[in-house]
């Protein structure tokens, strides 16, 4: 389901980084670990930035995201919390005007999709192994030292 969720996005012609912000806002909803972990990674690969994923719980009241970004995390909170408030509905047709049918579309499928992969992964139980970070970087003397 991936591949093709994979392959109707670069048809609507929607970036890579957009649907993992999309898979980052659900897993993050769901409190799906296994998920977060491989969809961060994802989403820094993709070129997400780090302030990004840093204020994506926050992200209409964060400068940083594009309209289609918008679009595609209001679909994705949409999708998992279901609430169906007003204020969500009008997020909704925001989102509809920002986005073609295609792309509009491929979100609602992916945001199920990840939905579903969420809910497998936490009744699994996947585990988040840790893994070997790159050594960091030693901080850059100022000046003054």
């Amino acid at each position: 389901m991936a591949l093709k969720v994979a392959e109707a996005a670069e048809h609507a012609g929607l970036p890579r980084s957009v649907m993992e912000l999309l898979n980052v806002r659900t897993s993050q909803l769901n409190g799906c670990a296994y998920c977060l972990d491989l969809h961060v990674r994802l989403a820094r690969e993709a070129g997400v930035s780090g302030q990004q994923l840093a204020v994506l719980p926050a992200w209409r009241d964060a400068a940083v995201f594009s309209e289609v970004e918008c679009a595609a995390l209001a679909i994705a909170e949409a999708s998992t919390l279901q609430s169906g408030t007003a204020a969500l509905h009008q997020e909704l047709e925001t989102a509809r005007k920002a986005l073609t049918d295609d792309q509009y579309s491929c979100l609602q499928w992916a945001a199920v999709a990840i939905n579903a992969f969420n809910r497998v992964s936490i009744l699994s139980g996947y585990p988040v192994r840790p893994r070997a970070e790159k050594a960091a970087r030693e901080p850059e003397k100022s000046s003054r030292e």
